[in-house]
């Protein structure tokens, strides 16, 4: 039987079906606790992605409490983009390519061209594993606007400096820690300097049968 959601909160309806990412886990937990913090703080991105989305939980949450924003979510499993699709239907998100809407994508990365033609994103969301983290800091990098924020998860307590020294070299300072102690979320803001470009195509093809690359 379903629990009452706290007051002020919106709840949503996940199926993970042949995806991840029902909520359940701290590394979606800790996303979904990093973007209410933002909210509470101000922040109002306005195009927003989520890279390797699962359910598509992440992705329902950001546009809850930015109902304006542009929203692509994407992974490289096209069955996760079909429950996401699912949900979103459950859950009355619209799709579509506007404000308020969610677009969808099946792509490793950013290696899509809705996803570069969107850019640059003022958040980008990823919560797949410290591997593909790693491997994806420049392109993530060169869809972030000077000056976004990066919220990433899905690597474990002692992965954490590999991937922050990635993306430090990109460009990006370290803004807040959350998730627990085992599963870090990582808050992270694309300094003003390193400017932006439009790539034609990711540096790092993600390789779908590599195990690693994945969602929660």
């Amino acid at each position: 039987m379903p629990t009452a959601s706290p007051a002020g909160s919106t709840p949503f309806l996940i199926d993970a079906s042949q995806a991840f990412g029902t909520g359940g886990h701290d590394t979606t937990a800790g996303c979904l606790t990093m973007l209410d913090r933002m909210a509470r703080r101000g922040v109002v991105p306005r195009n927003i992605a989520d890279i390797g989305t699962g359910t598509g939980l992440l992705a329902f949450a950001g546009l809850a409490l930015w109902p304006r924003a542009r929203m692509i979510a994407s992974d490289i499993d096209p069955a996760s983009i079909f429950v996401t699709r699912d949900n979103a239907g459950i859950n009355g998100v619209p799709l579509g390519r506007g404000g308020g809407r969610l677009a969808v994508a099946v792509a490793p990365g950013i290696d899509h061209p809705a996803i570069r033609h969107r850019a640059p994103y003022d958040l980008v969301i990823a919560n797949i594993l410290a591997g593909p983290l790693i491997t994806l800091a420049p392109d993530i990098a060169s869809v972030t606007a000077p000056g976004g924020h990066a919220i990433l998860a899905g690597l474990i307590a002692r992965q954490m400096e590999p991937v922050l020294a990635a993306y430090r070299a990109q460009g990006f300072r370290l803004a807040a820690r959350g998730g627990s102690a085992d599963w870090p979320c990582l808050l992270l803001v694309k300094r003003r300097r390193y400017g932006w470009r439009r790539k034609q195509r990711a540096r790092h093809r993600a390789d779908p049968a590599d195990a690693s690359f994945g969602s929660w």
